[in-house]
């Protein structure tokens, strides 16, 4: 069983790496903690994913010195799909925080309960 874990590396990584940013986007109530769990667990995606998509052995797909066989490179998808979701992430971190940011300055508070409870009160209020 040693030797498995040992081989399998990344993919512990990436378990261990996802249930820190699950534990921490679940279990705080501080708004940007919550964005900081968010981008841990999409970290372990992209870790998972590079991880599954190499191939000891092989060479980047990029065709040099006449070998055109399909059998000495990688899958460029998953690099692809990495990349595209790295992009997408940074966006909705971004418009997160953009969020965050305006919610403070109304509420002036970042605990997500305490946020929900002045946004109740203001609605019983009108």
């Amino acid at each position: 069983m040693a030797g498995g874990l040992l081989n399998n590396y990344y993919d512990v990584v990436a378990v261990i790496l996802f249930c820190i940013g699950f534990t921490t986007l679940f279990l705080n109530r501080n708004l940007v903690k919550k964005i900081i769990g968010l981008n841990i667990v999409d970290t372990s995606v992209y870790l998972f994913l590079a991880a599954k998509g190499y191939i000891t052995g092989r060479a980047a797909p990029v065709i040099k010195d006449g070998v055109a066989s399909a059998e000495a490179y990688i899958n460029p998808i998953p690099a692809g799909l990495i990349l595209t979701g790295i992009v997408i992430s940074v966006s909705v971190t971004a418009f997160s925080l953009a969020l965050i940011l305006n919610l403070y300055k109304k509420y002036e508070t970042l605990d997500l309960d305490e946020i929900l409870r002045l946004a109740a009160a203001a609605k019983e209020d009108e």
